[in-house]
């Protein structure tokens, strides 16, 4: 579909954005701290931020990586799928999970995945990651160990499939619960929620999105309910371009 029409007839002066942040604002790297958002990118959300827009950052990260990823930005983020988040009026609002029950699966995990070099495990301090993607023939060994831990665990944690992973996120995290709280609270209601992302961990949002009458962009190829379409992580900085634009005709920039 053509997303440079799309792009004309965004008012960004009546909405409101939320961004995933691995293959949407950065591309995806080999390993997940290699990862950087382009600088042409973060001046974009700057400038958008300044001219009063909202902005939201929703990623399977924990919150401290999403800090350290926008610095020197500052902006409302929701982290591992919306267990974290820091609303605009600064105030935190997470998911209860039990840490004594967080601290056995990882040492069970840690054990499991010893036995399987290229297996990396990410302690996401209320999530886990299991990352397969330095060693593409595991998929089916991380899916397993996936399936087991979830089967044993099933009060606390739920199954996420991503890009060369396998997420173990607390029950209640989704995206699109995520966003929907967001746009229940200043300075995102009353607004048309636009959510722009590429992974199967987004299709939540997009529903919502959808949901709620708002936009939702899928970055890539594949199977999608969004409404819409960017090719690549590159065309997501030009899309914000376009964005800044036309906050420019209308003297707001």
């Amino acid at each position: 579909m053509n997303d440079q029409h799309h792009q004309a007839t965004l008012a960004p002066h009546s909405s409101a954005f939320f961004f995933d942040l691995d293959g949407t604002l950065a591309e995806i790297q080999p390993r997940p701290d290699l990862v950087f958002i382009p600088p042409n990118t973060l001046t974009a959300l700057r400038r958008l931020h300044v001219a009063g827009i909202p902005i939201a950052v929703i990623s399977g990260r924990p919150l401290q990586q999403l800090d350290e990823l926008l610095a020197p930005l500052q902006l409302p983020v929701a982290g591992v799928h919306g267990a974290e988040r820091r609303a605009a009026d600064g105030a935190l609002r997470n998911l209860a999970v039990d840490a004594a029950r967080l601290r056995q699966i990882e040492r069970e995990l840690t054990q499991a995945c010893a036995e399987h070099p290229g297996l990396l495990l990410e302690n996401k301090g209320v999530a886990f990651a299991l990352h397969f993607r330095l060693a593409p023939e595991l998929e089916d060994v991380a899916r397993d160990l996936a399936e087991t831990f979830v089967r044993r665990y099933a009060e606390v944690l739920t199954l996420q499939p991503g890009k060369c992973v396998f997420e173990l996120k607390p029950r209640g995290a989704s995206k699109g619960e995520v966003i929907r709280a967001f746009m229940a609270e200043p300075p995102f209601n009353g607004r048309q929620p636009v959510f722009l992302g590429d992974d199967l961990t987004d299709e939540a949002g997009f529903a919502v999105v959808n949901a709620l009458g708002g936009r939702s962009i899928k970055i890539g190829s594949g199977p999608t309910v969004a409404g819409e379409r960017l090719a690549s992580v590159a065309a997501v900085g030009e899309w914000l371009e376009e964005l800044l634009a036309t906050l420019s005709r209308t003297g707001n920039s």
